[in-house]
């Protein structure tokens, strides 16, 4: 039966992952490519860098309203409907942001995208849930988020070249940034209609065996966590152990978006081309993508979880404030590095630790609410960022402050799991003790 069990397990990998890792790439991207727009689109459009920041983060209030109430549809209609629903939606609307023309419109379009995407990333948390056992998860959860810094690493030069044909077709290059990049989403959509199962009892392309053995190992999963942890709605969305979660993954959020909306503004302020500084944002993303599925690996292997989330935190936040110094551009390029690195290791391994505790309804609600308290980071983090550059004319006290926020969340991190011990709730591999419901 492990042998079947592995087979499965192996085979949802191989099929499932690859699409899903492109989904989430060009879903980061369409998210964050108003990043590189800014670097035409605010002379333009005479967007301040507070326009710019609060136009970036409104984004997440759409995000916040529409995502527990999504996954929750998500539980009810079937992941494959609604996941192809939710990325043909957003890959419309992020096409639509080429029609921005003010400050009102900025705001709407990044609002509206916002409400679009909700339920996304929580609903492919809870998907993996439906495949993966407990011991796979944090090396399956680095795997698909190395889409992340992958889709920069790819989407940088790309956003650069686009921006570079300004006045093609009487459009300025940042409306063909949004046009182009926006149109993957809408195939991809599509194609997820006919690509994705609900779950391993309707996979057709396992074997009877294999199918009836993974969707046992399972249910004896969601079994215990519901003895253990947590199922009802009201539990996910109240219980004291959930809500650090959030917060934690706030501090995550916040040094997350930082990095990805202001990154290209950091190093043109060394003088480069939209071209040039596409490629040099790429050179963190790529150590970060292999750094995170490394270290998800290792948390797996070691059964660790969470010194496995603060370690990387704290690096990245040391790494922050050294960028804060005055630096030429090589070594402002190494510290941006070690600070992308710090937030991917962080953020692959830490969704082992909510899939542990939560189960059902509670999954669909629970995921869904950490991942939108969290992404409030994304709304804080860009808007301050925006404040404070604008205030100083530089990026010191703004990379500091994103220091903080990933220093403050390996200081949650580590309470978390002192406040485990006590209890008698072990948060390695995912096992939850009898004592955790309480």
């Amino acid at each position: 039966m492990e042998a079947q069990a592995g087979s499965a397990v192996a085979k949802a990998a191989r099929r499932l992952l690859p699409f899903l890792i492109l989904c989430y790439a060009v879903n980061f991207l369409d998210r964050v490519n108003v990043g590189f727009a800014a670097l035409a689109m605010n002379e333009d459009l005479g967007f301040t860098p507070t326009i710019f920041g609060a136009g970036a983060g409104i984004f997440f209030i759409g995000y916040l309203l529409f995502e527990v109430p999504s996954n929750l549809a998500l539980q009810r209609f079937g992941a494959r409907i609604w996941i192809a629903r939710i990325i043909i939606s957003w890959g419309l609307i992020a096409s639509a942001m080429a029609l921005v023309s003010g400050t009102t419109s900025f705001y709407f379009m990044r609002f509206l995208l916002g409400v679009a995407e909700a339920g996304f990333f929580p609903g492919i948390i809870l998907y993996l849930t439906y495949w993966f056992p407990a011991r796979e998860r944090a090396r399956i959860v680095a795997l698909f988020m190395a889409a992340v810094p992958l889709a920069t690493m790819v989407g940088g030069p790309v956003s650069g070249a686009l921006l570079e044909r300004h006045g093609l077709g009487g459009l300025k290059g940042w409306h063909w940034l949004f046009l182009i990049e926006g149109l993957p989403a809408v195939l991809l959509g599509i194609a997820a209609l006919f690509f994705l199962d609900d779950g391993p009892e309707c996979a057709r392309w396992l074997s009877t065996d294999e199918r009836e053995v993974l969707a046992g190992v399972l249910a004896a999963e969601a079994k215990a966590t519901r003895e253990t942890g947590y199922q009802e709605l009201g539990d996910a969305l109240t219980r004291p152990r959930v809500l650090a979660l959030a917060l934690l993954y706030f501090c995550i959020v916040v040094g997350l978006y930082g990095i990805g909306f202001w990154m290209p503004q950091v190093i043109q302020a060394f003088g480069r081309t939209p071209l040039q500084i596409g490629f040099l944002t790429a050179i963190p993303y790529l150590f970060a993508a292999i750094g995170m599925v490394l270290w998800g690996r290792h948390s797996d292997a070691t059964g660790e979880r969470i010194w496995h989330i603060a370690i990387p935190l704290i690096v990245g936040g040391a790494a922050f404030a050294w960028s804060a110094a005055s630096l030429p551009l090589s070594l402002t390029m190494v510290a941006l590095t070690f600070a992308a690195l710090g937030i991917y290791c962080a953020i692959g391994t830490f969704w082992s630790l909510p899939t542990a505790i939560l189960t059902g309804t509670g999954a669909a609600a629970g995921l869904a609410l950490i991942n939108s308290v969290g992404n409030l980071g994304g709304l804080v983090g860009p808007t301050i960022v925006g404040v404070m550059k604008q205030g100083s004319g530089d990026f010191m006290g703004a990379l500091l402050f994103l220091a903080g926020a990933l220093v403050l969340g390996a200081a949650i991190a580590l309470l978390f799991g002192y406040a485990a011990r006590k209890r008698d709730i072990s948060p390695r591999r995912g096992e939850v003790g009898r004592k955790a419901a309480g």
